[in-house]
C-alpha cells in the first residue's frame, strides 16, 4: 500500500514541476535554437543527479525514527505550500495556474531580452543560463521528493523510477505537441499532490515520535480521506468568503 501511493505521488509530483520546466525549455528552443537550449538540460541534469546522489546516503545514516521526523516535516512543510496554493485557486482566490500564458510571456521575454536575430548555430549563453535555470529550480524540488520519498521508504530505486517515469513521459507529451502541456490539469494534479505529501508528512513524522497508527499502512487511506474532506471544506468555506466580500463590495 505504502509503496503504491508513493509511487503515485512521486510521479505526479515530479509530472508537475517538469511541466513547468518544459515550458520554459521550449519558449527559449523556439525563439534561441535547441544547441544551448540542450546544454542547459544536461549540465542542469548532472547538478542534480550530484545533489541526490549526495543526499541521499546522507539521509540515510539517521537513525530510522530520527529519519521519519526529519522527513515528515519536511514533506508536511512542502505539501501544506502546494495545498495552500491549490486551494486559494480552487476557491478563486488565487488565479488558475496557466502554462499557456506562461509559455508566451516566456517567449516574449527571452526575444526581447536576448534578441531574436542571433544566431542559432553558435552557443548561445542567454538560452543556455534561462534553460538551466527552468531545469535546475524546477528540478530541485524533484529531488527533494525522491531523496526523502526514498530515505524514509528506505527504496531509493523506486521513486527515481518513479521520477523517472515522469519525466520520459512528460517529455515525450512535449515532443509529440511540442508547445506547453496546457491541457494537464495541473492545478488538479498539484492539489492531489499537497494532499499526498502532507498526508505521508503526517504519517511518517508521527511514527517516528512513536505513534503506532491503528491498522499501520493501511492508515495511511485515513488520513489521506482526512485532509481530503478537510480540503472540500475550506475550500468552500473560502468561496462563501468570496461571495461575501464581492457582495459588499458591489
Amino acid at each position: 500500500m505504502r509503496s503504491v501511493i508513493l509511487v503515485a505521488a512521486t510521479f505526479l509530483a515530479c509530472a508537475v514541476e517538469m511541466v513547468e520546466a518544459l515550458t520554459i525549455v521550449l519558449a527559449a528552443a523556439m525563439t534561441r535554437g535547441w544547441r544551448s537550449v540542450r546544454l542547459g538540460i544536461l549540465a542542469a541534469l548532472v547538478v542534480l543527479a550530484g545533489v541526490v546522489a549526495l543526499l541521499g546516503p546522507a539521509l540515510t545514516l539517521l537513525p530510522l525514527d530520527a529519519l521519519r521526523v526529519v522527513v515528515g516535516f519536511l514533506l508536511l512543510s512542502l505539501g501544506l505550500q502546494w495545498l495552500r496554493k491549490a486551494l486559494l485557486r480552487a476557491a478563486g482566490f488565487l488565479p488558475l495556474h496557466d502554462e499557456e500564458k506562461i509559455f508566451a510571456r516566456e517567449v516574449e521575454a527571452s526575444s526581447r531580452a536576448a534578441g531574436a536575430t542571433a544566431a542559432k548555430d553558435h552557443f548561445d549563453a542567454y538560452a543556455f543560463t534561462l534553460s538551466f535555470k527552468g531545469v535546475f529550480l524546477e528540478g530541485l524540488e524533484v529531488a527533494f521528493i525522491v531523496v526523502t520519498f526514498g530515505a524514509a521508504h528506505s527504496d531509493f530505486p523506486l521513486a527515481i523510477a518513479a521520477a523517472a517515469a515522469a519525466v520520459v513521459a512528460v517529455a515525450i507529451a512535449g515532443v509529440v505537441v511540442h508547445r506547453p502541456l496546457s491541457r494537464v490539469p495541473e492545478n488538479t494534479m498539484k492539489l492531489v499532490v499537497g494532499l499526498m505529501l502532507t498526508t505521508f508528512g503526517t504519517f511518517w513524522g508521527a511514527e517516528g515520535a512513536g505513534v503506532h497508527w491503528p491498522g499501520s499502512d493501511l492508515m495511511i487511506l485515513g488520513v489521506l480521506a482526512f485532509y481530503a474532506v478537510l480540503s472540500f471544506v475550506l475550500v468552500e468555506l473560502l468561496r462563501t468568503r468570496g461571495r461575501r466580500l464581492a457582495a459588499g463590495s458591489a
